[in-house]
């Protein structure tokens, strides 16, 4: 009865952090559908550019996971002051690590060609790099706003909000790509310059939203604008730092893997293009409910009801589960015909069902390593985790790949399989130290 009731609440929150992350991955979609379209070496540029964006963009994604952590421990210990600080100081981190982004990166387009990727996808890559650089900016903005939403156990607005800003997305692309409605063909550009409006537009609605929220109010910052206080910024580092080392292991393994396909030509780079935008699409469901179980394990924790700990962590494992099962079968029957959606050149079609049927295959220790991993952080254990994941990748992972890539003469199907031996590495690395930290004890011990 207890792992009912943690999964029924479980999914609560987390029905709409699942759709709403799965929305968010529609931007990247409907660029991938639109841009394969325009044809294989524009594609090949979008895979580079993504492969170069997803690193630093996942990097913050990571640094303001703490948000989530200490405004659920607040909520459930009733201290608001404390929740409002955390939101503040959150989206400050937010801000200035876009703009310091965008300024590293603007150096890194210039240099582009160093990369060892076919000249022709390098020239089309730069420009479209910058744009999407810049967009990171109010991406990782709202993205702390969200979090501190979600952790109040607010989720459908800010769901609304991040859905309207994929519509508002796809019809720009619709009219900025190919020219339509008097504005003029951006072309493979206007892919970038639409997700930039759109991500810009979901930080408008954010803040207009939290500043009316009168059920919010008291754990919404009366001032946004502010002295920082240090003590909040390092505390939120103490989780965000090394989960985002953690999840940049993770996420520099599979854009690695992106750049190494440049090695074996353009059709290589389109087939992996589409099979990471059909894996991530397929990872924001598990991703979502990670971030549930974020929450829920940090309020339990945060109010010291140590006996909830492992019901909810079971009942995370089991829905984690589920999902991966129902999305193995998805890409074994459907492989190569969501493939065709994307392109029409046979020879890519052919080798995204082959990378298709490894996502498959690893999907379940996928989705079991990222509950994991976002249940430790809901207890403050992120540290330890960070090694685990760069273990799992950079030294199982990505050699395994090479090896199976050059060594055998694999090509793009041993990179896939490199990647498939990291995530079960960090699957049973991860599962254990969770199933450790969530026995029945004082909740001051588990940090």
């Amino acid at each position: 009865m207890n792992l009912f009731h943690e999964s029924r609440l479980t999914l609560r929150l987390a029905l709409p952090l699942m759709i709403g992350q799965l929305s968010q991955m529609l931007m990247g979609v409907v660029d991938t559908l639109m841009v394969g379209h325009l044809g294989v070496t524009q594609l090949a540029a979008l895979t580079f550019a993504n492969s170069l964006f997803h690193i630093p963009f996942v990097f913050g994604i990571g640094l303001l996971s703490g948000i989530s952590v200490f405004t659920s421990n607040s909520r459930g210990a009733n201290d608001a002051a404390s929740a409002r600080g955390s939101c503040r100081h959150g989206l400050y981190l937010a801000t200035a690590l876009g703009l310091v982004l965008f300024a590293i990166t603007w150096v890194v387009s210039m240099h582009l060609d160093l990369l060892g990727q076919p000249a022709a996808v390098t020239a089309q890559t730069t420009l479209f790099y910058r744009i999407l650089m810049a967009s990171a900016v109010p991406a990782l903005a709202s993205i702390a706003l969200k979090n501190h939403a979600d952790a109040l156990n607010r989720p459908w607005p800010s769901f609304w909000i991040f859905l309207g800003g994929v519509g508002l997305n796809i019809v720009l692309n619709w009219v900025m790509i190919r020219g339509r409605l008097g504005c003029p063909a951006f072309g493979f550009e206007g892919a970038a310059w639409a997700t930039l409006i759109s991500r810009t537009a979901i930080l408008v609605a954010m803040f207009v939203w939290l500043a009316h929220a009168k059920d919010l109010r008291e754990w919404v910052p009366y001032h946004w604008f502010r002295a920082p206080d240090f003590k909040d910024l390092r505390r939120l580092l103490s989780i965000g730092l090394p989960a985002s080392v953690q999840m940049i292991c993770e996420v520099c393994a599979f854009s690695l893997a992106g750049l190494i396909m440049g090695r074996f030509g353009s059709d290589s780079m389109a087939a992996h293009q589409i099979a990471i935008t059909l894996a991530a699409t397929a990872f924001m469901i598990p991703l979502g409910l990670s971030m549930a179980l974020t929450v829920r394990i940090g309020e339990a924790h945060g109010a010291g009801e140590s006996q909830r700990l492992r019901p909810i962590a079971v009942s995370g494992w089991l829905l984690g589960a589920v999902i991966s099962i129902i999305a193995a079968a998805l890409f074994f029957v459907f492989g190569k015909f969501l493939a065709s959606l994307f392109i029409d050149a046979p020879q890519v079609i052919a080798l995204a069902g082959q990378l298709l049927m490894i996502v498959g295959v690893f999907q379940l220790v996928d989705s079991l390593q990222v509950v994991s991993a976002a249940m430790l952080r809901g207890l403050q254990d992120a540290r330890v985790p960070a090694i685990m994941g760069f273990a799992s990748y950079w030294l199982v992972g990505l050699p395994v790949g090479a090896g199976l890539a050059f060594g055998l003469h694999l090509q793009a199907i041993g990179v896939w399989w490199g990647l498939a031996a990291g995530l079960l590495i960090a699957c049973i690395t991860l599962g254990p130290r969770l199933w450790r930290k969530t026995r029945t004890r004082p909740a001051a011990t588990l940090a």
